[in-house]
């Protein structure tokens, strides 16, 4: 079984057991979280699909950790004109253990 899930703008398909770097959630370490925002759920013997959202499902997940994920490195030049600009950005994240989803009717 698995599902499609909405998170932070971005469509993550996740299983009991996954875990995800999801951009960064305002939860606590140890917290248990809830996504209702489920697009499609897939069973052994069938597929539903939301319109948009599937009705009556959704996914927990518990919070591992808070972290920076690793350093995207940028740099905007001008040809010509002696102009050079290096600059680095850390995105925030949270991790998330998927724990369960849980389909209703």
């Amino acid at each position: 079984m698995f599902a499609v899930i909405e998170s932070g703008g971005k469509q993550h398909r996740v299983t009991e057991g996954d875990v995800l770097h999801l951009e960064k959630l305002e939860a606590n370490v140890g917290d248990d979280i809830e996504f209702d925002r489920v697009l499609l759920v897939s069973t052994d013997d069938a597929v539903a699909v939301g319109n948009p959202l599937v009705e009556g499902t959704k996914v927990t997940g518990k919070v591992m950790s808070n972290v920076l994920l690793k350093k995207v490195r940028g740099v905007k030049f001008k040809r010509r004109k002696n102009y050079l600009r290096r600059f680095g950005h850390r995105q925030h994240a949270t991790v998330v253990k998927i724990e369960s989803i849980i389909q209703e009717g």
